[in-house]
């Protein structure tokens, strides 16, 4: 049965009906140990349970977000060790994250071992392109399914104990019964759903935890870098060294470099009231340090150019008070000077944005704005119906900063209980020129009542909630709007999204937190370093048609073949904290992102013992619908039997710059750093796909 916490819509495929009618596999742990069992994929989508035999009493297996990658059977090192009785392509293993040991099957038959290959790894695209929201949904139901011992969608309170004891918590029975009861609303005796993720929340709360930093913290909301200085010294006992060991935490868990110079365009600055008049820095509700707001404009003004002279955007939060709204523009105006955008180019009402190119040296501040451009140039709209939507936007607007949308219908009733009463300054609003903030209630509302030079912020859940329900309005609001789309509140680890999906829909601001290393920054450093790294790519044509008929989520048929031929390695590293004396065991694994079809991974059999100059000779190839808006990654990593393998160096390209023919790949760090001399060589052939003519 069905988790009521959690399940996925899944595709119509004919690999993943199969997993859910279940299929005989044998289970191998050793050349003396295979035996059969009946391995079925859940109703949720997201789990696979076995039994002894179909029909049997099932138990659960493992889930999908626990799958690392999943191996086909001659890169299986125990299946190999079985080839002369078991057929190789039969079988394939699954690699769990963590410690966990791996799973080796057989199927029947060649078409069952593929098609439950291929079932996982559509899977774990799914799993991969979840929000935070989706996989915290995904993670509490993967735990109600091991809990809910007789799978009837409610949970006892003697399923509960059993769970505690699974997830690891030794709890006092009556505690326990007291948080069930409090779950319990309906009073059945049973959880259900939500009720189970009430218990949750009150199972893992902290009171002790919570208790404390509300002494410490003057507001009981956040804590300033002199109340942790203050902690560290006095009940720490960190005596004189507290200051800097605050400030090395705050580094450690809180990084914040100069992005700037890493090539960011777009910086979001969080300004709340300070204390003696000027306003601070900090992101709202947080734990992060309180920083002057005239020592990041300085900042901004030293580091705003030193990689690329392309324009920069200041993404301003306003929470000030007027007063200090007004300190604001006098910091602004006087420390960025000539460089700070305070009027069109030509002093005439924009008919379309100036180019990257024509604001060449310029920053330019996106933020709340008095009225309208054409009022504040004195020229009037050529359509009297025009005035009706402005005219109530006219006057000094309450302060209603960009709220975090992890709930929507929630977040509007909170919005309208705690608006600011605090009305914009004029001499604030007179800098905001080709980048005013507007809210967005529709595609429609937009193209009637807005104009090209204000843009609108969208919360990561709700951008690609439009993806997917209006993607080609999306692309053409885009044609003719700048959108921002920023990471989901629920993000406190720093942790990001995948660009990707927004991108593919031509949103041209998608905020990433650039401190945090992985994925996400691959693909953003791999986009970006095109046109010179000067922070700015062209999107393609038909991105850039307001009448586009492009929908990212129906991508039309594949038009190219890639080939990529993966030979040799050269002087790849050790891996990090590996043990003296080993040496790594690489594979390389290609990835394709881009439009849902093309999205895509294959990878390499593993060369033991040989990270000086490993030999695969492999090709792997790929089917291509939109090559334009295609990233290819190159990730390294060294295999490992009994987990997960450790990652070695990667390298992200675009697709616009690769090139065929026989090329080496200079691989980079986790946090984008050069492995320099490792490396891996290829040949890559790119081959147009022939109609249905031969044409």
């Amino acid at each position: 049965m069905a988790s009521p916490l959690h399940s996925i819509r899944l595709p119509l495929d004919d690999d993943l009906l199969l997993m859910q009618n279940g299929s005989v596999l044998r289970k191998v742990k050793s050349r003396s140990w295979k035996k059969q069992r009946y391995f079925r994929l859940q109703d949720d989508g997201m789990t696979v349970w076995y039994a002894r035999q179909a029909g049997g009493r099932t138990k659960p297996s493992f889930s999908i977000s626990d799958v690392e990658t999943v191996r086909e059977g001659h890169e299986s090192e125990l299946l190999r060790s079985l080839a002369d009785e078991i057929p190789l392509e039969h079988g394939f293993t699954v690699v769990f994250h963590g410690r966990r040991p791996n799973l080796d099957l057989v199927a029947g038959s060649i078409e069952e071992a593929q098609s439950w290959v291929q079932g996982l790894r559509r899977l774990q695209e799914i799993i991969t392109s979840m929000d935070q929201q989706e996989k915290m949904d995904q993670w509490l139901s993967d735990w109600f399914q091991q809990g809910d011992k007789d799978q009837d969608g409610r949970m006892s309170f003697r399923e509960v104990q059993r769970l505690l004891r699974l997830m690891n918590v030794d709890m006092d029975p009556e505690h326990a019964l007291q948080l069930f009861q409090a779950a319990d609303k309906s009073e059945s005796g049973m959880l259900e759903g939500e009720e189970f993720v009430e218990f949750y929340r009150a199972l893992t709360q902290r009171s002790e935890i919570l208790e404390l930093f509300e002494i410490l913290s003057g507001d009981g909301q956040k804590l300033t870098l002199l109340e942790f200085a203050d902690f560290l010294r006095e009940e720490q006992k960190e005596g004189d060294r507290a200051s800097d060991l605050a400030l090395e935490l705050i580094a450690r868990y809180e990084p914040s470099d100069s992005a700037l110079k890493r090539g960011c365009r777009c910086v979001e600055v969080d300004v709340w009231d300070g204390p003696s008049g000027e306003p601070i820095v900090y992101h709202g509700h947080t734990l992060t340090s309180r920083i002057p707001f005239q020592d990041v404009v300085a900042t901004i003004a030293q580091y705003a150019f030193q990689t690329s002279d392309f324009p920069v955007i200041v993404s301003l939060e306003n929470h000030c008070s007027w007063e200090q709204q007004e300190v604001i523009a006098q910091h602004l105006t006087e420390i960025l000077g000539q460089r700070l955008l305070s009027t069109t180019l030509d002093g005439l009402l924009p008919t379309q944005l100036p180019s990257p190119e024509e604001l060449r040296g310029k920053i330019l501040l996106k933020g709340k704005k008095i009225g309208t451009l054409e009022e504040e140039l004195g020229e009037a709209p050529e359509d009297p119906e025009e005035l009706e939507e402005p005219e109530k936007r006219k006057h000094e607007p309450e302060l209603e900063p960009d709220v975090l949308d992890f709930d929507e219908t929630a977040q509007n009733k909170k919005r309208k209980k705690k608006k600011s009463k605090t009305t914009l300054c004029p001499a604030l609003s007179s800098l905001v020129v080709y980048l005013k903030s507007v809210p967005f209630r529709s595609f429609a509302h937009s193209k009637a009542h807005y104009r090209l030079y204000e843009t609108s912020s969208f919360s990561e859940a709700k951008a690609r909630r439009l993806v997917k329900e209006a993607g080609n309005e999306f692309v053409q609001h885009n044609a003719w709007q700048l959108s921002r789309v920023y990471p989901s509140g629920l993000r406190t680890d720093s942790s990001n999204y995948s660009p990707q999906e927004l991108w593919n829909a031509g949103c041209q601001m998608v905020a990433l937190n650039i401190q945090t290393a992985g994925l996400e920054m691959d693909l953003c450093d791999g986009l970006f370093g095109q046109n010179g790294g000067c922070g700015y790519v062209l999107k393609p044509a038909f991105l850039c048609d307001p009448q586009s008929s492009f929908h990212p989520e129906r991508p039309p048929s594949p038009t190219l073949t890639l080939l990529i031929q993966v030979i040799s390695g050269q002087q790849l590293p050790k891996v990090a904290n590996s043990k003296e004396g080993s040496i790594v065991d690489p594979l390389v694994r290609v990835e394709i992102y881009g439009v849902p079809g093309d999205t895509a991974r294959q990878e390499t059999s593993y060369v033991e013992n040989n990270g000086f100059n490993p030999y695969w000779g492999q090709t792997l190839q790929f089917r291509v619908r939109v090559p334009e808006l295609a990233l290819l990654r190159f990730v390294v990593e060294d295999y490992d039997r009994a987990s997960r393998n450790d990652f070695v160096g990667q390298y992200t390209v675009p697709w616009t710059c690769v090139q065929q023919g026989y090329r080496h790949i200079h691989l980079l760090s986790k946090d984008g750093t050069s492995l320099h001399p490792a490396s891996i060589f290829v040949h890559i052939q790119i081959r147009e796909e022939l109609d249905e003519d031969g044409d």
